[in-house]
């Protein structure tokens, strides 16, 4: 951080709570402030409206774990030991979280901050990787990938809910209970004293697309002609617009409001099969197109962050771990990837300077058998191999955005080196294990 920064922060009292909310499986088209004209999310666009909102940040996967992993290590996935899904059954899991990496919690405990984790959690089912052994002070959530059902949270026929260590069965709906614990925990947290860092991962809306039947009426009657499948998706993200409205009023009835930075995104772009849009962008989930990794985020500071602001800032996933840490005025453990957003978001600075960007994911089944494929940007330039049986792609983004003419052939000394620096990524990142 530097000086003159710090100065304004310390001016503007104690190091603020830090609240992380992480949708699963939202697409970039998919919220009213992102353009959608059938989704009505008034709180999460309320965030918006009173923050700064990006319109080039990225997941830094296409899919669920490898994100998670970059946003609690400030790594790259594949350098975390995350590069695919980790799942219950080890012929199809495909990372494990490197017991070498330092969860965002522990710089943040050591700066004096409770540290919690609402929600999903999906890197890891069993010791050492609970939650709680990797440096949280609490945890009430789900192990897994995803829910079979909303309202019996089983996966495979276990019951992968928690509180810390200990097997629970609650009862109620996924969205609403992880609400209820986050406000919760947000009250414990003003009888405590200290800042606290929660990380509220929402299940919602991945799939199975199971909102509560008054929601789906709600959009029915407000939009005759719309599919089932496409109002039964935008009431499953309206409903949990309305819990993080809750949890927003929550924090202002406890006086934490003003002091609480508060960041909203997904962990990939939405599911085309399951009615998901990424607005104008190709793909969608599983995708390295921009509709499968661009997705929302959007920041919030009162006072800090000003109001009604949009960034066209490329950042990712990874950078969120940089960023809470110069929040809280602790140090980054050294080796990250990530950078920090805070002179961004708080006007000290207009750019974070250029840097190639990677992606790589590993997944099994008959679409991948258990290889990699990738993307990486460097400047308006974007590599995509987004099948391990086909030729990279070239795209600029500024000229094609929906990623449509593939100038691999027109450039092939460009297409060259893009690959054969996205090589020596893949060198660095296969020192980690990810068995």
């Amino acid at each position: 951080m530097n000086s003159a920064a710090a100065a304004t922060l310390l001016a503007q009292g104690g190091p603020p709570n830090i609240l992380v909310i992480l949708a699963d499986d939202l697409g970039y088209g998919d919220l009213g402030c992102y353009g959608s004209p059938d989704v009505k999310t008034p709180h999460i666009d309320a965030l918006a409206s009173a923050g700064m909102r990006f319109q080039n940040f990225y997941s830094n996967c296409p899919v669920c774990s490898p994100t998670r992993a970059s946003l609690l290590t400030g790594l790259y996935p594949d350098r975390a030991g995350v590069p695919g899904v980790i799942r219950t059954h080890p012929e199809n899991s495909w990372g494990a979280l490197s017991p070498h990496a330092t969860l965002l919690p522990m710089p943040l405990r050591a700066a004096g901050y409770h540290t919690g984790i609402v929600g999903k959690w999906h890197l890891g089912l069993e010791s050492p990787n609970n939650p709680v052994e990797r440096g949280f002070d609490f945890f009430h959530g789900f192990l897994g990938d995803m829910m079979d059902d909303y309202l019996t949270h089983l996966r495979h026929g276990n019951n992968y809910m928690r509180r810390n260590l200990e097997e629970i069965d609650p009862k109620g709906h996924a969205t609403d209970l992880f609400t209820e614990w986050a406000s919760a925990y947000a009250a414990d947290r003003k009888r405590d004293g200290r800042p606290f860092f929660l990380y509220l991962a929402y299940n919602a809306p991945h799939t199975p697309i199971q909102p509560p039947a008054e929601w789906v009426d709600r959009v029915k009657q407000r939009q005759p002609g719309i599919t089932e499948k496409r109002a039964r998706l935008v009431a499953l993200i309206e409903h949990m617009d309305d819990g993080i409205g809750k949890l927003v009023a929550a924090l202002k009835a406890n006086g934490q409001w003003d002091n609480t930075l508060l960041v909203f995104s997904s962990d990939n772009g939405g599911q085309l099969e399951s009615g998901g849009t990424a607005g104008d962008f190709r793909g969608g989930k599983q995708d390295m197109y921009e509709g499968g990794i661009r997705v929302p985020m959007i920041a919030v500071w009162p006072g800090r962050i000003r109001a009604g602001t949009v960034s066209g800032q490329v950042a990712l996933t990874m950078d969120l771990y940089a960023t809470a840490c110069e929040a809280a005025r602790t140090t980054a453990p050294p080796g990250i990837d990530g950078r920090s957003l805070l002179p961004l978001l708080t006007g000290q600075t207009q750019a974070l300077g250029a840097r190639d960007l990677f992606w790589v994911r590993r997944e099994g089944g008959g679409r991948y058998e258990g290889r990699d494929y990738y993307a990486m940007r460097r400047g308006d330039w974007k590599l995509v191999q987004n099948s391990p049986f086909e030729p990279y792609q070239l795209f600029n983004l500024k000229e094609d955005p929906k990623e449509e003419r593939n100038l691999a052939k027109e450039n092939p000394k460009l297409a060259r080196e893009l690959a054969a620096a996205l090589a020596k990524h893949c060198q660095k990142a296969g020192r980690v294990p990810w068995q």
